[in-house]
């Protein structure tokens, strides 16, 4: 026969009274202490009464404040504080170096323009954003056919953007931007396009039919991120009942309270489709027009713009320069890739031209040698890095230590390079070392390059583990640039042996 065990809760039972006994006790012996503490600090003397006072306070204080600093709640994730944005002053000297090292700069400087075109016709730009099929276009033609009978087109920023006029119950105008929708299957570029536009309207309508997704999630957030004013406005209402819209509701306005101005449930109207059966039994296709449902949202917008295009004028900027800052921080890396790489190509070239001359160029020359010093220096600039003469020196002795460490795999790479171009071989070893020399240059080179481009600084460990694995792993490609350098150098050597 089994053993009976004790009930779960009279262990659980158990437990919690041993638990509160042991406070009880802890709580007895801290009020005795603290009796014992005022006896004896009563009976002390006024001159060390008052300091002995003081200490306990501000050790009581500390105690108090290391408390609130490590169990107090985390901050509510919600709005993200804006990055600060450089003035419109750097972000012009930096679009005009990019245009001076022929970088694409004539998007960021059209960028600038529509900022000012925009700022000096005063008028209020809303954004209509969010996913394909969720109603926008439905619910800007609802907001702009209430607004005015006709509807007033302007001239898009782009043949993907087309802008309406419309009117809030007030009077005021709104520009209101119609922008294609995110999500769809090779749109990424029309995606952009529609991101430049909410990041340009002084405020956006984030436009959902449904609970958000992930990606719909990040979107939200990442606009929020530039401080952008935002609606967010749950599409057609009437495909849910009471109760699902108001659960619906209640969790976006928990998600999402802290990063936007309003959560309105409305319906863009627009037309639907149905089926109806006849007396006779026949069935037809039905297409009626659906009432819009937009008073909430007009609301919204009527108090996010109650001080007018002005009022909003400065966070629009700064979303807009925000963004041009992070496209021209992109840009800039892609022209330093550029400029990096005929860097490395014409020192590699001369480095190859250099050891042609000599009968076995070593790694005494890349650690001794000006052209190494003067592609480091070159590729700093480059990268906007600042670099000492002494970081330079003991970079390239570590540089010239891994070369001697791999020379022999570096001149078996190089062995192998020459099956490639039949007849070099019979050159003799000059050829063979010129090669392995260029790769070593070319190796050193994009070694720094990597890691100016990564950290923004010389890493010199980072910099000799790149170079190793480039050294003893070279691609075909890269290879075969080197031999047709050399190939090159002997051509020119042929033709005009006098060096003329």
């Amino acid at each position: 026969m089994p053993k009976s065990r004790l009930p779960l809760r009279l262990i659980l039972l158990g437990l919690l009274a041993i638990a509160v006994v042991i406070v009880v006790w802890l709580a007895i012996g801290m009020i005795n202490g603290l009796l014992e503490f005022h006896e004896r600090l009563q009976a002390l003397p006024l001159v060390m009464r008052i300091p002995l006072i003081v200490i306990v306070a501000a050790a009581l204080g500390g105690i108090a404040w290391l408390a609130w600093k490590l169990l107090r709640p985390a901050p509510r994730s919600g709005r993200r504080k804006p990055e600060p944005v450089p003035d419109r002053q750097t972000i012009e000297t930096r679009v005009a170096d990019l245009r001076a090292r022929d970088g694409d700069a004539a998007s960021l400087e059209q960028e600038l323009i529509e900022l000012d075109r925009r700022r000096l016709s005063g008028e209020c730009h809303v954004a209509l954003f969010g996913e394909i099929s969720t109603g926008k276009s439905s619910l800007i033609r609802s907001l702009a056919s209430t607004a005015a009978a006709d509807v007033d087109v302007i001239g898009g920023t782009t043949r993907w953007v087309r802008h309406f006029h419309g009117r809030l119950p007030d009077g005021r105008e709104l520009v209101l931007a119609d922008m294609p929708g995110t999500g769809e299957v090779s749109g990424s570029q029309r995606e952009q396009l529609a991101r430049d536009e909410a990041l340009r309207a002084h405020a956006v309508v984030y436009v959902v039919a449904s609970d958000l997704t992930r990606a719909q999630d990040a979107e939200l957030r990442w606009l929020a991120g530039f401080g952008k004013p935002m609606v967010l406005a749950l599409n057609k209402l009437d495909r849910f009942d009471d109760s699902e819209r108001d659960a619906l509701l209640a969790a976006l306005n928990a998600r999402y309270s802290a990063i936007c101005r309003a959560i309105v449930g409305i319906s863009a109207g627009g037309q639907e489709r149905f089926e109806r059966s006849l007396a006779d039994g026949r069935v037809e296709q039905v297409t009626r027009e659906r009432s819009a449902e937009t008073g909430r949202l007009l609301d919204a917008l009527r108090r996010i713009t109650a001080d007018g295009a002005q009022g909003l004028e400065a966070a629009r900027e700064a979303a807009v320069l925000g963004s041009i800052d992070q496209r021209s921080h992109v840009l800039l890396r892609e022209v330093a890739t550029r400029e990096s790489e005929a860097c490395v190509t014409r020192y590699t070239r001369r480095a190859v031209v250099g050891a042609m001359a000599a009968v076995a160029p070593g790694s005494d020359i890349i650690i001794q040698g000006a052209l190494g010093t003067a592609m480091i220096r070159e590729l700093a600039r480059i990268h906007d890095v600042p670099i000492r003469e002494l970081d330079i020196e003991n970079l390239l002795g570590r540089l010239g230590l891994t070369l001697r460490n791999t020379t022999a795999i570096v001149l078996a790479i190089a062995g192998n390079a020459l099956k490639a171009f039949p007849g070099l071989g019979t050159l003799g070893g000059g050829v063979l070392h010129a090669i392995a020399y260029g790769l070593a240059f070319d190796s050193l080179g994009r070694a720094v390059a990597m890691t100016f481009a990564e950290h923004a600084r010389l890493d010199q460990v980072e910099a000799e583990q790149i170079m190793r694995k480039l050294l003893t792993e070279p691609s075909r490609e890269r290879i075969e640039r080197v031999a047709r350098v050399v190939i090159d150098t002997l051509r020119k050597r042929e033709d005009d042996p006098d060096g003329n």
